[in-house]
């Protein structure tokens, strides 16, 4: 058996329910080191996902984890948070005490900056909030793009309908300007849009079988991922709810759950209808080389089975 080094992660990210779970999940895989997180607006308020995200770490025995504060805002657009997607805490209906533990000084931008510049080839992001943070590194350091190993990037709606608008994606239409940004850096991408995100349901059935652990850790999956279900099942008809970001977060070390096109991807910004819009150029009409990998095919339960089995571990070692 061969193998590979655990790779460094810097998670930029907006917690949120599934971008709680991708928390977890980073936690539970031995096949991460969880070198830092930086919280960004979007899901809820930046003070908000901040607290979220320390109040996890705390859950879960992760408070070795650095937490970063970013930005507040999107760049040019106004802000829109997601209270009944994600309920008002962003957690759903899950209550956590609050963190006994604060986020380090500085700012989440200028923290993936020095990491990233610290570890040149080393270091693999992982975004699966609006690009904020991201985008405002890049214009602070260009260089990054070119020192950073990978970047994952939960986001954007290629051959699927959006989940914010009729065409956009929650994470490109919060801030579609620093998806611009981003997608035209230079930073090698792989893409994970709802095409892949929207096949991967987390059932009633799969959370019945990680509530048979008794553990803070399944208490907490189900709080939350009650209220995502109940959103679902009301605005969306989906009997479960969807987990676009863990399943994200496991590419880094399980690539073959989906299969993968290289493509010239681009996000709308202009101020109709197509605002946060991404599309890319299926048949190169514009002769533009590709500018990112994007995930089009997707194996579910091989996913599905990674998370539970992972977070069965993780709740038995948390009880």
């Amino acid at each position: 058996m061969t193998w590979n080094m655990p790779k460094h992660i810097l998670l930029d990210t907006d917690p949120g329910i599934d971008d709680s779970l991708a928390i977890l999940l980073a936690l539970a895989s031995p096949e991460i080191i969880l070198d830092g997180i930086s919280a960004v607006h979007g899901n809820a308020s930046t003070n908000q996902t901040t607290r979220n995200t320390l109040a996890i770490l705390e859950m879960a025995k992760g408070s070795h984890v650095p937490v970063y504060k970013g930005c507040d805002l999107p760049l040019v657009k106004e802000s829109l948070l997601s209270p009944e997607t994600h309920g008002d805490t962003g957690l759903g209906y899950a209550k956590l005490p609050g963190p006994q533990t604060q986020p380090r000084a500085g700012h989440g931008s200028d923290f993936l900056i020095e990491s990233i510049m610290s570890q040149p080839g080393e270091v693999t992001l992982v975004a699966i909030g609006p690009l904020t943070n991201v985008a405002l590194a890049i214009r602070k350091e260009p260089r990054i793009v070119k020192n950073v190993k990978e970047a994952f990037v939960m986001g954007g709606a290629i051959q699927h309908a959006g989940n914010t608008t009729a065409l956009a994606e929650f994470n490109t239409f919060v801030d579609p300007h620093a998806a611009h940004i981003v997608f035209h850096s230079g930073m090698p991408i792989t893409l994970t849009p709802l095409d892949v995100t929207y096949q991967c349901i987390f059932t009633v059935d799969d959370l019945n079988r990680l509530l048979k652990i008794a553990s803070p850790i399944t208490k907490f999956i189900a709080d939350s991922t009650r209220f995502y279900m109940e959103f679902h099942d009301e605005y969306q008809k989906i009997d479960g709810c969807v987990i676009n970001d863990p399943m994200t977060l496991a590419l880094t070390f399980m690539p073959e759950i989906c299969d993968y096109q290289n493509l010239a991807v681009d996000v709308d910004i202009s101020t109709g209808v197509g605002l946060g819009n991404t599309f890319a150029d299926f048949y190169n009409y514009e002769k533009k080389p590709a500018n990112m990998r994007v995930a089009l095919g997707v194996r579910p339960r091989m996913f599905m089975e990674l998370f539970l089995e992972r977070m069965e571990k993780l709740a038995k070692s948390i009880s």
